[in-house]
């Protein structure tokens, strides 16, 4: 019987390690080493890191899932990604070389969850409240909405004009899971990533943290991708 990959997963911005929760829980009972690590979020490149670092702590095979931002991490590892065998993105990121999540962002008017973003003093976006329950969290319980209201993890602004080089799902078969409620990343976006990386694709009427919302979904999607490529 094929042995199993490893998973890690990799959270987006105004999101932490907590939001994978119920996907690690439903992996784990399938037997699967799971790893969701905490991004700094200071930029682009210390994010990038920490995905290296727990890559470099995994023994052998590792499926690499990314969400909303995370998308963005995981594609940047370009050429040289260290035990990766396919990827995933959740209502991710999936630019093309020489794009910036910036300049895809500027070519229509804000997303309704992203719309009033607050930047302080040190440069970091926070979403305001109401934009998160109602916007980023839309499909979640008002309730469980605010606790990861308190937890977001602000996204440093300079991550928004870094500018992808090859990217990691030139070289690697991806999967994709459209959220088409996404009030964050419209969903004709994420299915424009999916098409030109070529992804294995499903589609879930899901706001845009699907893995919260959606669990059952988003853990059968990379469970997909890791049964492809067991070896």
């Amino acid at each position: 019987m094929p042995s199993l990959p490893n998973v890690v997963l990799v959270h987006g911005a105004w999101a932490d390690g907590s939001c994978w929760s119920a996907v690690t829980e439903r992996l784990q009972g399938e037997g699967f080493n799971v790893s969701a690590p905490q991004l700094p979020e200071t930029s682009l490149a210390d994010d990038v890191a920490r995905v290296r670092h727990v890559l470099s702590r995994q023994s052998g095979p590792t499926v690499l899932v990314g969400h909303s931002y995370g998308g963005q991490v995981i594609t940047s590892l370009g050429t040289d990604a260290p035990n990766v065998v396919a990827l995933v993105y959740i209502a991710a990121f999936g630019l093309d070389e020489g794009e910036s999540i910036g300049g895809l962002l500027a070519q229509g008017e804000p997303s309704p969850a992203l719309a009033n973003l607050e930047i302080d003093g040190l440069g970091f976006a926070w979403v305001p409240e109401d934009d998160f329950v109602t916007h980023f969290a839309g499909d979640i319980d008002p309730v469980k909405a605010r606790v990861m209201y308190a937890a977001q993890q602000p996204l440093h602004t300079s991550t928004l004009a870094d500018v992808m080089g090859v990217p990691a799902w030139k070289g690697l078969p991806s999967w994709y899971l459209v959220a088409t409620a996404d009030e964050a990343i419209p969903a004709d976006a994420e299915r424009l990533f999916a098409q030109r990386m070529g992804a294995t694709t499903v589609e879930v009427d899901s706001g845009h943290v699907a893995m919260v919302s959606h669990p059952g979904e988003t853990a059968d999607l990379i469970v997909t991708a890791a049964k492809a490529v067991a070896g």
